[in-house]
């Protein structure tokens, strides 16, 4: 494994416009090291930019405790890139309903789907007649209510209202005060870092030919006591009905026992991809 680059080749990529989650989380996880971040349109965008080397890293969402997993992210790091995840940041999601000052109507709500999805209840109970518009980003809703979208209001961060000039007519409206959403870090090289827990996430697609593939494969950490945190799969698109396993597993790839397990999942495995060791990190909100 390659050390981590030098602070001042650092050029850090984040789903933008500035006032995302994903911005927040850039901030707080490079403070105080020099560098500079650039902000993209669409999480592809952000993915992409590091296996073009136009950034060192970008941080993405790549599941929320509530919506589940982010499809794009996962689909673009399994069939588009060879990029590795070097981190993975626990974020507590708290939503405000954002509007201009004397806004007196809101027919309409912006926001990203899993914003809005994360939001049902309360948009159900004080505005059940609104119409719903689903955008690349919270801050990307903030900046449309902010310059001057008639009778709307955007769901976003505390941080988004006050970089577009908004005020917070809620605040806290997200439907589950667990609502936590997983941030990832990619680099073209995995990066040595010191935490407390790690995690080894890997990705494959099974020899499904005989029944009883996907419990042998499984088998492999159970007889270990290696544990899995999460298991997903998703469309191979290598035709209907098949698919690829996201698999994330407690521990480093560096323990011998984590070791042995992954290889022998790739060695019953059709196609296999290593996405790396990396550590868990908890930022609270700006």
């Amino acid at each position: 494994m390659s050390s981590e680059s030098p602070k001042c080749d650092r050029i850090i990529g984040y789903l933008g416009p500035q006032g995302t989650h994903s911005e927040e989380i850039a901030l707080g996880l490079y403070k105080g090291e020099w560098g500079k971040f650039t902000p993209y349109n669409t999480i592809h965008g952000a993915i992409r930019a590091v296996e073009a080397g136009e950034v060192t890293e970008s941080v993405v969402p790549i599941e929320n405790s509530l919506e589940g997993s982010v499809n794009v992210t996962l689909d673009t790091l399994a069939h588009e890139v060879s990029l590795c995840i070097t981190k993975e940041i626990i974020w507590s999601v708290r939503h405000n309903l954002l509007i201009k000052k004397d806004t007196q109507q809101i027919k309409t709500i912006i926001s990203h789907s899993q914003a809005l999805a994360q939001c049902r209840n309360y948009i159900k109970s004080f505005y059940p007649a609104a119409e719903l518009k689903a955008v690349e980003s919270t801050a990307e809703a903030a900046y449309l209510v902010a310059s001057g979208m008639a009778n709307c209001a955007a769901i976003g961060s505390e941080r988004a209202g006050k970089l577009y000039g908004l005020d917070s007519k809620a605040t806290d409206i997200q439907d589950n005060d667990k609502n936590c959403t997983r941030f990832v870090v990619l680099s073209k090289e995995p990066i040595v870092s010191k935490g407390e827990r790690y995690k080894t996430s890997i990705v494959c697609q099974i020899k499904g030919e005989n029944p009883g593939s996907l419990c042998e494969l499984l088998q492999e950490f159970a007889l270990r006591s290696v544990n899995l945190t999460r298991i997903e799969s998703r469309p191979a698109k290598t035709g209907l009905g098949e698919y690829i396993f996201f698999l994330d597993i407690e521990g480093t790839i560096q323990d011998e026992k984590v070791r042995a397990a992954v290889t022998s999942v790739q060695s019953k495995s059709r196609w296999f991809k290593n996405l790396g060791s990396f550590s868990i990190y908890a930022i609270q909100n700006l």
